[in-house]
């Protein structure tokens, strides 16, 4: 895509998020030549070996194609909990941000908000806030946790951390779920597989869309019992599709080929991230930049997000306010070192 600037045409630096992409020539032979059947019914083989695939990388019985991420969250938080339930989670959490409000209008729930450090809490913060088995008070039934963390940048939650809450969920007889939508990119991030990763929760939620930039579709990811409850829950959602193979051949070309390459997003990020950090308008937490997310304050500039937005959109770099003081840039399949340069010298020619 361009954009006239001055009396040139530039080619638009989309930062605005990884959701962005556009399927590549392979991708879309892929979904041309995919075999097809009806998936309500169970039968269409592309779905099935795309469920299955997903299933072991991260080292579970079985998977449910469905059409998003936030369907995927309020159809394990639907299996998780009843309604008047109460589920622990961050404040940053997408399923508490950016789904709106599905979790208690649907699924019926209270989100239990707790303040972390760069997405992430720990099973003290959990513990003290849980709930004593009396019936003034909401039954505590789940623990949310998002890795990565988008609007804390794309941050990695602990992994030993994890294993402790992990063990306050057994001990309190809670379930544990994963929103792990671009749980590719803290594999990728940390060279760990993403069973490993996956392996302390009861269920997951992974994204297709993002990152691996098929364009569209997420799984549910647990045990044959629990995805089979999690089927019920997508027909009550309207989330059953027909001859959907053509879109699970972009997930499994997307799974097949575009996870080993999100180092060279997470390369560009850094880059990207220290270039804007050396210019005194703005403020990053480079610590915070693990993978293919930044957020920059423009608090030391005295503008605002939207301010500074805008000014870039005229130039053709896109990025995305969040809210107040900051903005969000995002890397991802499409852009490339010459896009990550160009950003860069458009930021230092207007805030420089």
């Amino acid at each position: 895509m361009h954009v006239q600037t001055g009396t040139t045409m530039q080619r638009i630096i989309d930062l605005r998020s990884d959701t962005v992409t556009k399927p590549s020539p392979e991708m879309r032979r892929a979904m041309y030549d995919a075999e097809v059947g009806d998936d309500v019914f169970g039968d269409d083989p592309t779905v099935i070996k795309l469920q299955e695939r997903v299933a072991g990388l991260l080292g579970r019985e079985a998977a449910l194609f469905v059409p998003s991420g936030s369907m995927a969250n309020l159809i394990a938080m639907s299996c998780h909990t009843s309604p008047g339930d109460e589920v622990y989670c961050e404040a940053g959490c997408h399923a508490f941000n950016y789904e709106g409000g599905s979790a208690g209008m649907i699924a019926g729930v209270m989100m239990h908000i707790i303040e972390g450090v760069r997405g992430a809490f720990t099973a003290e913060q959990v513990e003290e806030r849980l709930r004593p088995g009396d019936h003034h008070f909401a039954p505590s039934r789940l623990i949310w946790v998002e890795n990565s963390a988008n609007r804390a940048g794309g941050t990695i939650f602990p992994q030993d951390e994890i294993s402790r809450l992990r063990e306050l969920a057994d001990r309190r007889g809670m379930g544990f779920h994963l929103d792990g939508a671009r749980l590719w990119n803290v594999a990728a991030a940390t060279g760990k597989s993403e069973a490993e990763l996956a392996a302390p929760f009861d269920s997951i939620n992974v994204c297709l869309s993002k990152g691996l930039g098929a364009p569209i579709g997420s799984l549910v990811v647990g045990s044959r019992e629990f995805i089979d409850e999690s089927h019920r829950f997508r027909k009550r959602f309207g989330g059953g599709m027909r001859q959907v193979g053509v879109i699970a051949a972009a997930g499994l070309y997307a799974v097949e080929h575009n996870r080993a390459r999100l180092v060279e997003d997470h390369r560009r990020a850094r880059k990207l991230a220290e270039a804007i950090n050396g210019l005194d308008p703005f403020e990053i937490d480079l610590q915070g930049v693990a993978t293919n997310i930044i957020i920059v304050d423009t608090s030391p500039g005295g503008s605002s997000g939207p301010e500074v937005i805008a000014r870039l959109k005229d130039e053709g770099v896109w990025g995305t306010s969040f809210g107040g003081a900051k903005f969000r840039l995002v890397t991802h399949l499409d852009l490339n070192d010459a896009d990550i340069d160009r950003a860069i010298d458009m930021f230092r020619s207007l805030f420089g």
